[in-house]
């Protein structure tokens, strides 16, 4: 049965972020972690640290750390919605976020989208008020293991290097 979800992580940006990575919403493992990309079989974590040839954080402020370090700033482009679980594919009555919030503060060179419904609903609230370059990635998610090998979706995501 879908819940409603108001986000409950402020973003993650400095005024030198560059590059803005957006999710959906925090899954449950999320939530109860506290932070982004909870769930233990999420790729993201893993995918950046290797990007940057990094040791793997463990800590929340050791990630933290991490994004300030490299320019990165992360959020989601709902504030609240209907979700099941984990599922994206489930996700109704969603609100965006106000990205005014990391545009108004950082000088973003590009906005990567985790995942097709993040892309989605970033064309559709936020493409035109936004005109910097989007790149829609593959997701992260322990979902889209099947679709996508670690090693072609480190691949896909290299490119968020070009824009650093």
């Amino acid at each position: 049965m879908a819940e409603r979800i108001a986000h409950p992580f402020e973003p993650v940006v400095t005024p030198n972020s560059r590059i803005l990575i957006l999710g959906t919403m925090p899954s449950p493992k999320s939530r109860e972690q506290g932070f982004y990309y909870g769930h233990p079989q999420n790729r993201f974590w893993r995918i950046l640290m290797d990007l940057f040839n990094e040791p793997m954080k463990d800590t929340i402020s050791e990630k933290l750390e991490f994004l300030r370090t490299h320019h990165i700033a992360i959020w989601d482009v709902f504030s609240s919605c209907d979700i099941k679980g984990a599922d994206d594919s489930s996700i109704k009555n969603a609100m965006p976020n106000d990205l005014d919030r990391i545009f108004n503060i950082a000088d973003i060179n590009a906005v990567f989208t985790n995942g097709q419904k993040a892309s989605t609903a970033y064309k559709r609230f936020f493409s035109e008020k936004y005109p910097v370059q989007w790149i829609c990635l593959p997701s992260t998610s322990p979902a889209n293991c099947r679709s996508w090998t670690y090693d072609t979706l480190k691949e896909a995501w290299q490119v968020i290097l070009d824009y650093l």
